[in-house]
């Protein structure tokens, strides 16, 4: 797929993890049938299995994405400082490769805590994305995003397409 066209961002992320041998989506019913604790270290292990195995894409995209999910109902309230540490392997593990990591706007979800552990770990960029799949969706809670990222020390690049750096 890469090889057939010219492309200015690729993106990797992960939408799935292995439960029990298959492979299963990252949804609701996921979390209700498995510890979320240990979905959300399963999902951050596996992201930095992603960095380190594959090379084919520049941004890592919402990372976080499990938390879209999170039975706050069940177990309470989404706290990242409980993943704090599995964050920051993900983060170590990217930085050196001098790939982007991607704020998310759709909810947004990251906080300026979570885009400064990147910072922290030598990232040295940020990229925009929206996961829209809807146009008239495409930069919903941009400006939050953007204080979110500019708080963590992160500012514009050379133009309006260019990553945030540091």
């Amino acid at each position: 797929m890469l090889s057939a066209g010219v492309f200015d961002r690729v993106l990797g992320s992960l939408h799935g993890i292995a439960v029990d041998g298959r492979l299963e989506a990252i949804n609701s019913a996921l979390f209700e049938r498995h510890d979320p604790r240990e979905l959300m270290e399963r999902y951050l292990s596996d992201l930095v299995d992603l960095v380190e195995q594959s090379q084919v894409f520049g941004v890592l995209a919402h990372c976080d994405y499990p938390r879209r999910y999170w039975p706050t109902e069940r177990v309470g309230t989404y706290r990242e400082a409980d993943f704090e540490e599995h964050y920051r392997a993900v983060f170590a593990a990217l930085a050196p490769t001098g790939r982007a990591l991607e704020v998310n706007t759709k909810s947004p979800l990251s906080s300026v805590e979570l885009i400064r552990w990147w910072r922290q770990e030598g990232g040295q960029a940020v990229s925009f994305g929206s996961d829209a799949h809807r146009p008239d969706r495409v930069g919903d809670q941009f400006e939050v995003a953007v204080h979110i990222v500019e708080a963590a020390g992160f500012r514009p690049g050379r133009d309006r397409f260019d990553f945030w750096r540091r």
